[in-house]
């Protein structure tokens, strides 16, 4: 290879050498004797032989070492008149020159095509056509692009696959150490124009860079198909609980339609009532029922059935089994044979007072019996004036200096938002009345001398009169049980099947203050009914009785009390671990209410 890039011609028999070349002198081929070689003219540069011929100029040409003698013709001149042209594909003859593959043809020489292969009788394998060079003012074709008029689909150059160990490379890259006309196989010797020279892209392997957008690709569809599962599991399970939430719901619906309007009218009522116990519920029944259907249900529910029986057939003690009924007791008017023991049943009181339960059919009651009556009466939350919302048991038995409690008289509750700031209906408190909004309610309280009343619709010049020092108002029907000193009365009302958390205050012939709260909305405690708490009473001794507020207000708190009885602590809620001796059920905390029945401590 020369000093310009290219690949020296092999030498041929009698062709000059650069051994033969002398300073002055050039050898001749056929007679190998020295020879002048000729000067420049005067003042002209001395011309490189390589260089191309300038405009106007003969260049010469070398001998042809086929004729001795006669100067050799550019293979790429046109023939001459009368010149017979050889075929420049033809095999040479001895010691004719090849002619150039990319010769254009001579006048009247048909065109081969150079992209077939030889033709018969040429040797050799098909030949390769270099890429056509664009002449000038033609566009560069794109290899692979088809042309107009050619057919097929454009042709698909094939990427060059690494040798093993080779460093791939990119085809604009140039090796370490090769110059950009090295590389492109350039001339960049005098009359050539120079290749500019650029910063060498750095190396990238494709199938590299392959792999890796594959696993980058594949780690987005890993995640995408993990979110899209997750996200068609959540779908699902959410599907399940609104579809479960619903069937419970229309479930719900079609039970509480069915018992409303089915053939037994004593469940339809039993629901009617029970609903509207609670200030919460009494909407539900006109959901499935006529307005007028309702209050028909509600006011028979307040017709009574009165049942009178002797004083003398009450005890003062209580009933631990079975359902007491003073109306079922056989022989009432036959004495019994032989007279029992009298039992001290203070013995084992504690703070003065018994605590015990009783289990009904539905219901679970707690009662609270208290010795002296003097120890009961009426907390209030406030002075009512200042608009201060109402207190919770836990609260006023605290502020108080109280022993124990039960909730006490109506208050305003719409919906069961109601916060207990003012009562409803006359009210006592320690021998004053602290409330009169003129309302008429069945009235319940205390005298100066401890006895018990239970009234409809007392004045305030009536409790004046009566010397009442402590006394709560709660809507009308509410007398359980009354006695003309002879005679007890039990206030049944058999159409008052509602069931629900009661709670009632009752007295005893011997004075002893019964204090009762009963659970509901259980399914181990639905509730008592109107009947079943006046059975209650009756079998406790009760001589008088009024109802108290009672639903999700239904409360009795003792403190200490099962420390005091023994009571295992894991059985209890978090209401009853504070003093609450129900269950407390209802989706708020405790109430807020504005009056309480309270006892104060033994000797206090």
């Amino acid at each position: 290879m020369n000093d310009n890039g290219y690949k020296r011609r092999p030498s041929r028999e009698g062709a000059p050498q650069p051994s033969d070349i002398i300073e002055n002198n050039i050898s001749d081929p056929g007679t190998g004797e020295q020879q002048p070689r000729p000067a420049a003219n005067q003042g002209e540069p001395r011309r490189n032989p390589v260089d191309p011929a300038q405009p106007g100029e003969q260049r010469r040409i070398p001998a042809d070492p086929a004729q001795s003698g006669e100067p050799r013709r550019n293979p790429t001149a046109p023939a001459q008149p009368g010149e017979q042209r050889r075929n420049p594909t033809a095999p040479a003859q001895s010691g004719e020159p090849r002619r150039t593959s990319a010769a254009p043809a001579q006048p009247g020489e048909p065109r081969r095509n150079p992209n077939v292969s030889a033709q018969s009788g040429e040797a050799g394998e098909p030949r390769r056509i270099p890429r056509p060079t664009a002449q000038p003012g033609e566009p560069r074709r794109t290899p692979t692009a088809a042309q107009p008029g050619e057919t097929g689909e454009p042709r698909r150059i094939p990427r060059p696959t690494a040798q093993p160990g080779e460093q791939r490379r990119t085809p604009t890259a140039a090796q370490p150490g090769a110059s950009n006309g090295a590389r492109r196989g350039a001339n960049t010797g005098a009359g050539q124009r120079p290749i500019p020279q650029t910063t060498p892209r750095p190396v990238i392997d494709d199938d590299d860079e392959d792999e890796d957008f594959d696993a980058f690709a594949a780690r987005l569809n890993s995640r995408g198909r993990r979110r899209r599962r997750s996200s068609t599991i959540i779908g699902r399970i959410l599907l399940v609980i609104f579809t479960v939430i619903f069937i419970v719901l229309f479930a719900l619906v079609a039970l509480c339609h069915t018992l409303v309007n089915g053939p037994s009218e004593t469940v339809r009522d039993k629901l009617v009532l029970s609903a509207m116990q609670a200030s919460a519920t009494k909407w539900l029944p006109g959901l499935f029922l006529d307005d007028e259907v309702v209050q028909e249900i509600c006011d028979r529910s307040k017709v009574e059935q009165p049942v009178t029986i002797p004083m003398g057939t009450l005890n003062n003690g209580s009933t631990e089994t079975g359902d007491p009924n003073p109306g079922d007791s056989p022989n009432t008017d036959k004495p019994p044979e032989t007279e029992p023991e009298p039992v001290d049943e203070w013995a084992d009181a504690v703070d003065g007072m018994i605590y015990k339960t009783y289990t009904g059919a539905s219901y679970k009651a707690y009662i609270l019996i208290v010795r002296d009556p003097s120890r009961v009466y009426v907390g209030t939350s406030s002075d009512y004036k200042s608009g201060k919302i109402g207190s919770r048991i836990f609260d006023i038995v605290k502020r108080e200096g109280a022993i124990a409690g039960i909730n006490a008289g109506e208050f305003s509750d719409t919906n069961g938002m109601g916060t207990g700031n003012t009562p409803i209906g006359l009210t006592y408190s320690k021998g004053k009345c602290v409330w009169d909004d003129g309302a008429k309610r069945t009235f319940i309280g205390f005298d100066n001398d401890g006895v018990l009343h239970a009234v409809e619709k007392m004045s305030r010049d009536e409790a004046e009169s009566l010397g009442i020092r402590d006394a709560v108002s709660f809507q009308t029907g509410n007398v359980l049980i009354s006695n003309d000193g002879e005679k007890v009365t039990l206030h049944y009302a058999e159409g008052n099947v509602g069931m629900a958390q009661r709670t009632a205050i009752a007295q005893r012939a011997d004075g002893a203050v019964i204090l009762v709260v009963t659970d509901g909305r259980s399914a181990s405690s639905l509730g008592a009914t109107r009947n079943d708490i006046i059975d209650l009473l009756v079998s406790e001794g009760a001589v008088v009785a009024g109802m108290l507020d009672g639903g999700s207000s239904s409360m009795m708190y003792y403190e200490d009390y099962y420390i005091k009885y023994d009571i295992d602590t894991s059985t209890l809620d978090e209401y009853q671990r504070q003093g609450l001796t129900n269950r407390y059920k209802a989706f708020t905390k405790p109430r807020h209410m504005p009056t309480f029945f309270l006892v104060s401590p033994e000797g206090g």
